[in-house]
């Protein structure tokens, strides 16, 4: 009975499974109550199918592709895998199989493709090998110290396990290239600035390198792509970028290379690799760098660019000598445009010494103190200085001059000896010392003379630096100079002690120097007209003078004198420190108000260039102690002068601007034209000493055997017109048959 009562309970359910067209199961219960009246209870499909929601494909398929790249990188999957699962279930049902289908077999195609995982793959496998093979052999020891060792034909058990891994493996073709493409692209992606995985990499360069096909199988090829790689990049950035950005880029790329070396590249092919990477960047555009750049470098001073491309181009076959010419080249231009430019003049030797210490730090600091590089330095100064004849030497002198003259204050005398030592540097290169000479030696007298030497101790110095220089000839008469101003000081010492011995003692102090007329430069004799006092002391010193001094003549130089005069003026009295002009022209005013020019041309005797200049610093200067009618900058012939009365100056004793410390036009010139007929005689005296040891010489070689004698620049012209010259003064002649040929005339 019961068991009847269980199979009706079972008979009393029956179910009705219908299929949606989404593939989801419905079923429908139908329940009896009552036996003989049954009801049952359907459940309909949807009237419309429900819509999925927008962007549910794209969405889901995100979903599943990170999942399936979760799963082939052996990494945990995001999401639940029943989740998945009813994903793929619904996407089915929305009849997206084949497109989902498709997209599977891409990812699994990509993956299977995927370098960087069949590199780790690749990885995994070679590991695994050498662990298996260790522990092998580490069972095998025995037999691998016994046998296999005695019998040298056979390899040992590790290497046993290298070659059938290089057989079986890495000797197929298509491994080979699969795993030097991956290794080759992770090195690409390194070098573009992405981070990859550098321990595998040095774990499969290692590989390749055990196997003994690292050379043939990867390094070829990735020196072949390197070439590649930095030949483009060298050709674009020299267009896009400027020079230090581009040599900052060099060196960033040299230092990233050597780093892969010592990171995971065998250590044979940093040489090839860091040779290919120089040679691309920088051998092929060497002359562009420097054309492009290096003037702007020096320009701008840029020392850690120029150490860095000295640097660069001193690992590049024909780099240094490149850089060297160009370095030349560029201390000639700008050289050349500080010597002959008129206009500069004023700061030439200033400039040239600045241009100096730029270039010798550059050299130091940047160059690596490189011999090749000062002697080139030193060769290209002497080049651009001596472009320009002469002038060069005029204006050292010059500069000396302002240097050693007193009122002097920029330098203490430490900071003067190194300013002539860098100026003993610049004469160094100049071809014409007699025209320094020359120049060094009139402004030299006019220092002694009006007493405006700044120090004895560095007029000696610069002598005794010139004479280390050049020779003792060269500084005999600089030195003569001198020795005449410490005679003359004795000799006045002695001829104040005469003149407390006279009966009419003078009111005038005098002082005279000595010179004798061989040491110092020529100067024009003026006749001018002195007061009766200073003509009767003259007197006196000549009889003084002569009487210790037989046989001598004197010869007085009023141009270079100068003397102290005592005023007086409303404020007060006053004393004028004047040249001797200047006293001539003020003693005037004693014997009346006021003259004119003419008269006071007539009265002095001093010549009219003189004249003018003298009264211009009486009447126009900072002091004015003559007033000048009508008032201007410049004297004219029908001006009028008078006694400024009014004067006014906060110092009792008053410098007033000594026209003898200012160079004239006509001196320059004199003194120019004086050098050439020094070098006229030099010349003729050269000429005459080889043909008198010659005896007869064909005019080549008698001109070079000039050119090795003579110390100063001499046109071939020049020498053919003092050839001439001496043979019509019959010091020598042509040979009759050959023109070219000369005798000496005994």
């Amino acid at each position: 009975m019961a068991e009847d009562t269980r199979q009706d309970k079972r008979a009393s359910f029956s179910a009705i499974t219908e299929h949606n067209t989404n593939g989801m199961a419905r079923t429908s219960a139908v329940a009896s109550g009552k036996s003989g009246a049954s009801k049952k209870l359907v459940i309909k499909n949807f009237k419309d199918r429900p819509k999925l929601a927008e962007n549910y494909t794209e969405d889901t398929w995100l979903k599943l592709r990170d999942a399936v790249g979760a799963i082939q990188n052996s990494t945990s999957i995001k999401y639940n895998l029943e989740e998945l699962y009813q994903a793929v279930e619904n996407l089915c049902s929305y009849k997206v199989s084949p497109t989902l289908y498709k997209q599977l077999r891409q990812v699994c195609e990509d993956h299977s493709l995927d370098n960087l995982s069949f590199l780790k793959r690749m990885n995994r496998c070679w590991q695994d090998h050498c662990r298996q093979t260790i522990m092998i052999r580490s069972i095998f020891l025995f037999l691998d110290r016994t046998y296999v060792l005695q019998n040298s034909l056979l390899p040992s058990i590790w290497d046993t396990g290298l070659e059938l891994f290089r057989t079986h493996i890495v000797s197929d073709s298509a491994v080979q290239k699969r795993t030097v493409d991956g290794i080759l692209e992770q090195i690409e992606l390194e070098r573009n600035g992405e981070t990859v995985d550098r321990s595998l990499l040095r774990s499969l360069l290692g590989m390749l390198s055990d196997l003994q096909v690292y050379k043939d199988s990867f390094e070829e090829r990735f020196l072949i792509e390197t070439n590649r790689l930095y030949a483009a990049e060298g050709q674009l950035l020299m267009q896009e970028r400027d020079v230090p950005e581009y040599l900052h880029h060099v060196a960033r790329r040299l230092e990233e290379e050597n780093d892969r070396i010592v990171s995971y590249l065998d250590q044979s092919t940093q040489k090839p690799l860091i040779s290919c990477v120089e040679k691309q960047l920088l051998g092929e555009h060497m002359t562009a760098i420097l054309q492009k750049g290096l003037s702007t470098l020096l320009d701008e001073n840029r020392v850690t660019e120029l150490a860095l491309l000295y640097q660069l181009f001193s690992k590049v076959k024909g780099g240094l000598p490149t850089l060297l010419q160009f370095w030349r080249d560029y201390i000639k231009s700008f050289g050349g445009e500080i010597v002959c430019t008129p206009e500069k003049d004023k700061d030439m030797v200033q400039d040239l010494l600045d241009f100096k210490d730029k270039m010798d730090n550059v050299a130091q600091s940047c160059f690596a103190r490189n011999e090749g590089f000062i002697n080139a330095m030193k060769e290209a100064f002497e080049t651009f200085i001596n472009k320009r004849p002469n002038k060069p030497a005029e204006l050292i002198a010059k500069y000396v001059d302002s240097k050693l003259r007193a009122g002097n204050k920029e330098a203490t005398e430490e900071e003067l000896e190194r300013i002539l030592d860098k100026i003993m540097i610049i004469f160094r290169f100049i071809h014409g010392k007699d025209v320094f000479e020359a120049f060094y030696k009139k402004d030299l007298a006019k220092r002694l003379l009006v007493g405006k030497s700044a120090s004895v101790d560095a007029e000696k110095s610069m002598l005794s630096k010139l004479k280390h220089e050049c020779g003792a000839a060269f500084t005999s008469k600089l030195e003569g100079m001198f020795k005449d101003m410490e005679l003359s000081k004795d000799i006045m010492i002695q001829f104040k002690q005469y003149m407390q011995n006279q009966s009419e003692p003078s009111n005038i102090e005098l002082t005279v120097n000595i010179l004798t007329m061989g040491y110092w430069p020529s100067y024009t004799p003026m006749e001018v007209h002195l007061p009766p006092e200073m003509v009767k002391l003259q007197e006196v010193f000549k009889l003084f003078y002569l009487g210790k001094h037989s046989g001598r003549k004197l010869q007085w130089q009023p141009t270079l004198g100068h003397a102290v005069l005592k005023a007086e003026f409303k404020e007060g009295k006053k004393e004028l420190q004047v040249s001797l002009f200047q006293t001539l022209v003020l003693l005037m005013f004693n014997e009346g108000e006021e003259f004119s020019m003419e008269e006071i041309r007539t009265a002095t005797g001093i010549e009219e260039g003189e004249l003018k200049r003298t009264l211009q610093s009486l009447a126009c200067g900072k002091a004015r102690v003559l007033n000048k009618n009508p008032r201007g900058k410049d004297v004219e012939d029908g001006d009028r002068f008078n006694f400024n009365n009014d004067f006014k100056h906060k110092l009792f004793r008053i410098k007033i601007n000594q026209i003898q410390m200012k160079e004239t036009v006509e001196e320059q010139v004199s003194t120019t034209e004086r050098v050439f007929q020094d070098r006229q005689y030099q010349i003729d005296a050269a000429v005459v000493r080889i043909m008198k040891m010659r005896k007869t010489l064909s005019h080549n070689l008698l001109v070079s055997e000039l050119y090795n004698q003579l110390k100063f620049p001499v046109k071939p012209g020049d020498l053919k017109k003092r050839i001439e010259s001496l043979i019509d003064r019959d010091y020598m002649e042509r040979d009759k048959e050959t023109p070219n040929q000369y005798h000496y005339v005994a």
